[in-house]
């Protein structure tokens, strides 16, 4: 082990950041099969704090739609979230009760 620091850094010093599932990068094998939940690698959300995402009821959800505000794949997460009937948290930079309310103008 010793002999393969002599020669300069290991062979495998190099961590891929695709491995490490850093946000913003994507496999190639899920752009390719258009995961349904690919986006998520890219949400903004997923690089902060989650607790913002699902306040307590009468809690603010300013935080959580100010990071939505500014999300590249905020529109892929609210159409999830309509197609999945999600009934908690803030997504797509909206809450429970206002996607409820966009179902119901949609219908």
């Amino acid at each position: 082990m010793a002999s393969e620091y002599r020669s300069g850094a290991p062979e495998n010093w190099f961590v891929d950041p695709v491995q490490l599932g850093v946000p913003g990068v994507r496999r190639e094998s899920e752009v390719a099969e258009e995961n349904l939940l690919s986006w998520q690698t890219d949400a903004l959300c997923s690089q902060t704090d989650p607790e913002a995402f699902f306040p307590e009821k009468g809690g603010s959800t300013r935080d959580a739609k100010r990071v939505c505000t500014s999300c590249d794949v905020r529109s892929d997460c609210l159409e999830y979230a309509l197609q999945n009937d999600e009934r908690f948290g803030i997504w797509g930079g909206l809450s429970e009760r206002e996607r409820r309310k966009l179902k119901r103008r949609a219908s």
